[in-house]
């Protein structure tokens, strides 16, 4: 049986709860970072056409374990192992089809078998056609059984890691593979063969250190939450059930606002850890823009500002406030060298969401600061503190 977004919470506010203990050891993967970073224009133009992909999308008793996953400054990538071979796979929870074979051959091994079916998925920003088949997929110490893979013969947009695996709804799944209506995720196949005892993923990113650009500093959960990632409770909000965003980690979004100016009052979005950047509605980026006294660069896509900006930047979901200071929110000048960026200038991880349909994303640049939480089992969302 799959579990997935279709089932329905009431309520519709946030909830706070206690964390889920895992109640196994915690494994750590290390993996290998794979840098594609062009430009900051590249990670801007990369994440809004995110936004118009999902504006294009319509509706349709055990242990946990963890593994170690990679920051790039484009993508968190892990180590996984397909069959007989080990893959750097992006972590993505707004998309959903496993797949490889975009730097190197991906085939079926010993254990695997092909289904003979055509898959094909389209990111936004890139995609990748081929054909499907099913083999053992391991990662944090867990195998599933005969998951579906897609064997990529063609993809772009994909410089320097060899596909996905998606963490996403297994909604996102519709028509991708031939023959099919839907094929269970990952996740869904760690929950259905007993793997795991409730279909929950928990995510710490943390921020690179310095100009670092190769740090191990990620971490999934699966079957359950890490404690030792976060402090105080996880605020939980229902995922949307219906609209654009509903297919994907969709949430509904009560403000925006910097320091104690309201950019908006409402907003929808979704929750993506393949997205760097954070995007908002363009009224609220350009209040925001007011506000701070910035403009969007020509150059680089970024917000910049020639004063450094001194308020929080705070997102409400529900009735809970999560805050980032300057700090977080604007771009190290350590890493301006990575972006392609100039001195003398500020520029922020905050940027123009559009005006219509889905206009959010919470991206990396969040989730870099507060731990989260896809809870599939139980619909929502959560976030705590992140430490």
């Amino acid at each position: 049986m799959l579990f997935s977004s279709l089932a329905v919470v009431a309520a519709a506010t946030a909830a706070l709860a206690s964390p889920v203990k895992p109640s196994g050891k915690t494994v750590a993967l290390p993996v290998k970072r794979v840098s594609n970073v062009k430009s900051a224009k590249s990670l801007v133009q990369k994440g809004q056409a995110r936004l118009n992909k999902v504006n294009g999308v319509k509706a349709v008793g055990k242990r946990d374990s963890s593994g170690s996953v990679t920051n790039d400054d484009v993508s968190y990538i892990a180590a996984v192992t397909i069959g007989d071979g080990t893959y750097n796979l992006i972590v993505d929870t707004g998309s959903s089809n496993t797949w490889c074979g975009a730097q190197s051959s991906c085939e079926p091994s010993s254990t695997g078998q092909s289904t003979g079916q055509s898959v094909s998925v389209s990111y936004g920003s890139g995609s990748f056609s081929g054909t499907e088949y099913t083999d053992n997929v391991s990662f944090g110490g867990l195998t599933v059984q005969g998951q579906s893979v897609g064997a990529a013969d063609q993809a772009s947009g994909f410089n320097g890691v060899d596909g996905i695996i998606g963490f996403g709804p297994v909604d996102l799944t519709q028509n991708t593979v031939s023959g099919s209506d839907s094929v269970p995720t990952f996740m869904d196949n760690l929950y259905s063969q007993g793997s795991i005892s409730t279909e929950v993923l928990g995510v710490s990113f943390r921020p690179e250190s310095g100009g670092d650009t190769d740090d191990t500093n990620g971490e999934l959960t699966l079957g359950g939450t890490d404690s030792s990632k976060y402090s105080g409770s996880i605020s939980y909000f229902n995922t949307l059930q219906s609209g654009d965003a509903a297919p994907y980690w969709g949430i509904s979004i009560a403000s925006f606002s910097y320091g104690s100016t309201t950019l908006a009052s409402s907003a929808t979005g979704i929750v993506d850890t393949g997205t760097t950047l954070i995007y908002i509605p363009t009224k609220a980026y350009n209040k925001f823009l007011s506000a701070t006294g910035g403009s969007t660069d020509s150059s680089s896509g970024l917000s910049s500002f020639s004063t450094k900006p001194t308020s929080n930047f705070n997102i409400k979901f529900g009735s809970t406030t999560f805050s980032l200071t300057p700090s977080q929110y604007l771009v190290p000048t350590s890493q301006y060298s990575e972006f392609g960026l100039s001195s003398g200038q500020y520029y922020s991880f905050i940027n123009d969401g559009g005006s219509s349909g889905v206009d959010t994303i919470i991206g990396q640049k969040f989730l870099e600061n507060y731990y989260s939480v896809f809870d599939t089992t139980n619909a929502r969302i959560g976030f705590a503190p992140a430490v």
